[in-house]
């Protein structure tokens, strides 16, 4: 595969892509959001979740790996941990602002069926064990299931990195039968009040290692993958084949008559996103390998001024996807309660870009300034100065 392997520094399309699975994930939270039609999930069989788990795999091995090679597995494990009480800190806080505002708005606009459709109504029923439920990550209101997987995916990866480290079929093989495992019988964890959690870590944990080997072979320099033209064009092909199938679904549900491609024997099979069916898993790597295919690090498009807020917001993930939780609750309780004609459907989708990439920028400054100044102290003062 001759992108197995990319010049050092850092790969652009992680940026590009993780932002644009942003944007996608604040689309698609907004209910019957126009723009929804032109998110992934729209010509494909998965959706923005799988690219930010699988990204996420592939950054995690590429940056806690490298520590692994310098500092040791210690450091490393260190540093992993840091990342999850951030991610935990973040959840809560993000939990504690989204369970405010669905109470406000339950009283104020005098709606109560905000709390059930939002999945907060066991919170404000017995709110002493909701939040300790919260605090286990086992209370998981609509929105607010991405976040806890990540935390429970990053917990486990220094075991997943010390496998890595030996060979990446350590990793991958007990993955994929955890995975297989969990699709036939039918293994979860436990959520508040009843069910299971809607993203099943014991089987989303197969695509996050997918990732994780891809990022580690950076590092590493050995592809644990087959690899090949006649593989990247296999996945161009059966890339382009599913998103004719659901062009086609697409199309019969706006109008009838046309036919849906496959939809019966596709449909009997389910295409579970909380499990991560195997058709969704089967149609996203096609879809990553047929992206590498096209999209090289060097590619021009990478570096359009146009398309650098998208990138910002991709360098600033966590940050912005917390601000896209409550956005999306903020556009949700305008379009019901006061105008939802496409306009202003599209009016609150761009004041909600405009807040995600102006708080992208304002963090990519900070940054820079923050940089610059720890550059000049550290910069021993001349007679002169």
């Amino acid at each position: 595969m001759a992108d197995a392997f990319p010049r050092p520094g850092r790969d652009l399309r992680l940026d590009f892509f993780r932002g644009l699975s942003l944007f996608f994930i604040f689309i698609d939270h907004i209910p019957n959001n126009i723009l929804g039609f032109f998110t992934l999930h729209s010509f494909a069989f998965s959706d923005a979740a799988e690219v930010f788990i699988f990204i996420s795999g592939y950054t995690a091995a590429l940056v806690y790996g490298r520590s692994l090679r310098q500092h040791g597995a210690l450091f490393a494990t260190a540093q992993i941990y840091r990342r999850v009480w951030q991610l935990y800190v973040a959840h809560i806080f993000l939990f504690m602002i989204f369970t405010a505002e669905v109470s406000y708005a339950v009283l104020k606009l005098k709606n109560p069926m905000y709390s059930e459709e939002l999945h907060v109504g066991d919170f404000l029923a017995e709110p002493h064990i909701a939040i300790i439920k919260a605090l286990l990550l086992q209370f998981q209101p609509t929105y607010l299931d991405i976040l806890p997987l990540y935390i429970v995916l990053l917990g486990f990866f220094p075991l997943v990195l010390l496998a890595l480290a030996r060979r990446a079929l350590w990793a991958l093989l007990p993955s994929a039968a955890l995975y297989a495992l969990t699709l036939r019988h039918g293994w979860g964890l436990p959520a508040y009040p009843e069910h299971l959690w809607y993203f099943n870590p014991l089987a989303w944990q197969f695509l996050f290692v997918i990732g994780a080997c891809a990022g580690h072979a950076r590092v590493s320099r050995k592809w644990p993958f087959p690899h090949g033209t006649w593989l990247s064009r296999g996945a161009v092909a059966l890339a382009g084949l599913f998103i004719i199938i659901n062009l086609s679904w697409l199309i019969h549900w706006l109008w009838e008559p046309f036919p849906a491609i496959l939809a019966k024997p596709l449909l009997s099979y389910t295409i579970d996103k909380s499990d991560l069916a195997p058709l969704r898993l089967l149609n996203f790597l096609a879809l990553a390998l047929a992206t590498v295919y096209f999209v090289t690090p060097e590619a021009a498009f990478l570096r359009w001024r146009i398309l650098r807020p998208i990138i910002l917001c991709g360098q600033h993930s966590l940050y912005v996807f917390c601000l896209s939780i409550v956005l999306a609750l903020c556009a949700h309780f305008v379009l019901t309660e006061f105008y939802a004609a496409i306009p202003m459907q599209i009016l609150v989708n761009l004041v909600g870009f405009a807040l995600m990439i102006g708080t992208a920028s304002l963090l990519a400054w900070y940054r820079a300034a923050s940089g610059a100044s720890a550059a000049r102290s550290s910069v021993p003062a001349t007679p002169s100065e």
